[in-house]
């Protein structure tokens, strides 16, 4: 199967993303500085990644949420996120591949980007725990939330 791919979307820009995930901040969030610290940030992402599965994947036959491994997470942290308040998680399909799909993923607040990740995901059989092809409805729900093409 081909790999269906765009370039590099600007997850900086919320015009990027396909889906939203709101999530409140946590007093216990906090680190000793007052700012929300990496982990509860890399939580939100977690949060955005099942978000985006329960909106773009649930019409999949089976349980979305497992025979799915994360195999790459990179983040950016680029300001700090504070307490009280929400932030919103876009998430956007950024490549798909035979077995795995990219996503990109962007954390905002008070309409400030603060954190973007990058993300491959690879279908598995959780027998053998051996990759798997995605198969032709997976890989049209994953179409429909592709990244706009760049100009």
């Amino acid at each position: 199967m081909p790999d269906t791919s765009t370039d590099a979307p600007d997850l900086t820009s919320r015009d990027t993303f396909a889906v939203w995930t709101t999530v409140s901040v946590r007093y216990g969030d906090l680190d000793p500085n007052h700012h929300v610290n990496n982990g509860a940030i890399n939580q939100y992402f977690e949060d955005g990644r099942v978000g985006f599965r329960l909106q773009r994947l649930a019409d999949v036959a089976g349980n979305t949420l497992s025979g799915f491994a994360v195999v790459k997470f990179t983040a950016n942290y680029l300001a700090p996120a504070h307490y009280p308040g929400d932030v919103e998680i876009g998430t956007v399909v950024t490549r798909i591949g035979g077995s795995s799909y990219g996503l990109g993923q962007g954390i905002y607040q008070d309409g400030s980007c603060v954190a973007t990740a990058e993300i491959v995901t690879v279908q598995f059989d959780p027998e053998t725990s051996k990759s798997i092809a995605l198969s032709e409805e997976f890989r049209r729900l994953l179409e429909a939330a592709m990244a706009p093409a760049s100009n």
